[in-house]
């Protein structure tokens, strides 16, 4: 019998890597429900080709007319709320939660709290909140399986590795569109520069933060509360081909790498079907073809806000909360055209120094210090910049 999936966030670089995992192994899996935020269009493809029971538009701005409240035998919810109604259905098996920013936490709390698998593709669970939902796994069935092609990667290297002889565990990062434009340049991007990410396709948030890098800060703290290990033992390798995806290294000096084509199709297909393995390849990818491979060092100048994920997940508490937040603003008011792009790391470094970071045990006071963040940011503009900048 084919296996129940809920997708939040279909109409993402995920959730349509999701979609067709599905498509291509209607025998074990069935979409059972799904969310997107506002693409109407993106739902009506879904609703024609999937039929699923539930389809959520999570967005609070969209005409509630157009879709109705039922269309065949889906029924159509409203709002960001409905997404909790989603995960909790006792018919789904697995949730892959690919929503972008803070709004993917609260999902993925009642997700635990039902005993899903959780395929997560929504980082900033873990960044927000990592102490609460990893003490939360502990009362609960529920599991993650990483979607993120990273994560993903060192998942499936650290399975079949003694953690005893691993030194380090490392994740590549594709430097984004300005590896090598000159350092002096960077505060004169415009928002269509940065938005030309060079391997993946990706929303627009999520192409900003790989830009500068802050993707790859988040990721860390990601891997550290994934994984367990401390910050020391979690390194990051410019890799501009995007073939290996991660690499652990092991005391002897050895290093393990996974490596696959550029396309979320193989962390989706191993989330959905793990435990067990996927019965066919998805996409040839002999070594014969890889080409050339370069492992290059960050240039720490060029992406000041990987050094900054580092600091805050080494305070621990609230301060990962604190630079998610931040970050989420100030890319906002960077694609508005309100801040340059170099002031991105600026707002994120203001906020970490002024706000208290605090440690608490339960989700509200991780909420509180995202909540003081937005806050924090929006009311410290400064330097606004027209959007030529």
């Amino acid at each position: 019998m084919a296996r129940n999936v809920c997708i939040l966030g279909a109409s993402g670089s995920v959730g349509e890597s999701t979609l067709k995992v599905i498509r291509t192994f209607p025998e074990e899996f069935r979409l059972r429900s799904c969310s997107v935020h506002s693409n109407l269009a993106k739902a009506e493809e879904i609703l024609k080709e999937f039929q699923p029971e539930f389809l959520c538009i999570s967005s609070d701005s969209v005409d509630r007319k157009i879709l109705g409240n039922k269309q065949g035998r889906t029924e159509i919810l409203y709002g960001s709320g409905s997404l909790c109604q989603l995960v909790v259905d006792p018919e789904v098996e697995t949730v892959v939660t690919a929503v972008v920013g803070a709004s993917g936490v609260a999902p993925t709390v009642e997700a635990i709290r039902a005993g899903k698998k959780i395929g997560i593709a929504n980082k900033e669970t873990l960044v927000t909140c990592g102490p609460y939902i990893n003490e939360l796994l502990k009362t609960s069935d529920a599991y993650l399986v990483p979607v993120d092609s990273e994560h993903n990667a060192l998942f499936q290297l650290l399975r079949n590795t003694n953690r005893d002889s691993v030194e380090r565990i490392v994740l590549t990062a594709s430097g984004g569109p300005f590896r090598k434009l000159p350092v002096s340049e960077l505060p004169n991007v415009t928002v269509e520069q940065a938005l030309r990410h060079p391997t993946w396709n990706m929303g627009p948030k999520i192409t900003i933060d790989s830009a500068g890098m802050i993707n790859k800060g988040l990721e860390v703290i990601e891997a550290h509360y994934l994984f367990g290990f401390s910050y020391e033992k979690i390194g990051v390798v410019i890799h501009p081909q995007s073939v290996a995806h991660g690499i652990v290294e092991t005391k002897d000096g050895a290093s393990l790498v996974y490596s696959s084509y550029p396309d979320m199709v193989f962390p989706v297909a191993h989330s959905l079907f793990y435990p067990d393995i996927v019965p066919k390849t998805l996409r040839p990818h002999p070594s014969t073809s890889w080409g050339n491979l370069e492992f290059l060092e960050v240039d720490p100048e060029r992406y000041p806000g990987l050094a900054l994920a580092y600091e805050a997940g080494i305070a621990g508490g609230t301060a990962p909360s604190i630079f998610n937040a931040a970050n989420e603003i100030a890319v906002e008011l960077f694609l508005k055209g309100e801040i340059r792009f170099t002031q991105i790391p600026d707002r994120i470094r203001e906020a970490l120094e002024s706000i208290p970071i605090s440690h608490p045990t339960d989700l509200e006071g991780f909420q509180e210090a995202d909540s003081r963040t937005r806050n924090f940011v929006l009311n410290s503009r400064k330097g606004k910049v027209s959007q030529s900048c």
